[in-house]
């Protein structure tokens, strides 16, 4: 089994706007997941510096960031960053330059854990609907352009308010989803904008929204999670 976790960390700006990186890292903790999807892990002005602070997820967590190799002070490309337990081998990563409207991007990694291969791709599409569609085709494609068959996991905040259409319906046709909840906005969760969908050689034994109240206070949205294993 396999637990990963999908979570718009909001630059690690609280509901009360002030930044405080130590509640994110509480409720990653919290969590417990082996894999987990950052969205919004860099600064957004500025030299786009990563939200979390090296040496704090360093010394006070069990995680470490794939290195993307794309910005030096940051965590993440667009924003958008992957975790790993440290025990975790990287074998593959790789950024994805996706069509946007405004700046987005999605990213991938192989690991092992538990001597089994994972691919995970994190994301965060954008508001316009047409432009999430497109590019979730173009992830789409991404995932179905690897020679090998890998076990593989999409995960991000889709920005997607409808319930069925959309990206949604584009992803669901490859894919399927994990019916997490809603986790949006964290404080009074209307809306399932952020997603975990899974390949046929998964299935989902257990899924959820992370709803505590440091996570009701850490970012707006709230973290979604879920358990895989093998088919």
């Amino acid at each position: 089994m396999i637990k990963v976790a999908s979570y718009n960390m909001h630059r690690a700006i609280g509901t009360d706007r002030r930044r405080n990186p130590e509640r994110i890292l509480d409720v990653l903790h919290q969590m417990d997941a082996d894999v987990i999807a950052l969205q919004e892990a860099d600064r957004r002005f500025g030299p786009r510096i990563s939200a979390i602070p090296p040496h704090l997820l360093e010394l006070h967590s069990d995680y470490k960031a794939v290195p993307l190799d794309v910005h030096t002070d940051s965590m993440g490309w667009h924003g958008n960053a992957i975790l790993v337990r440290k025990s975790a081998m990287i074998i593959r990563h790789d950024i994805l330059h996706i069509p946007y409207l405004e700046p987005r991007g999605a990213v991938m990694a192989e690991v092992v854990m538990n001597d089994q291969t994972l691919r995970i791709f994190g994301m965060h599409l954008d508001l316009s609907g047409l432009w999430r569609r497109r590019q979730a085709a173009a992830v789409i494609a991404r995932a179905a352009g690897y020679d090998d068959a890998s076990p593989t996991v999409l995960m991000g905040d889709l920005n997607e308010w409808s319930a069925q259409g959309g990206c949604l319906r584009d992803f669901g046709h490859h894919f399927s989803f994990a019916h997490c909840g809603k986790s949006f906005h964290a404080r009074r969760p209307v809306a399932r904008l952020d997603r975990i969908m899974h390949c046929g050689q998964l299935v989902v034994t257990d899924c959820g929204v992370h709803d505590s109240p440091s996570a009701r206070k850490a970012s707006d949205h709230l973290p979604i999670w879920a358990e895989l294993e093998r088919v």
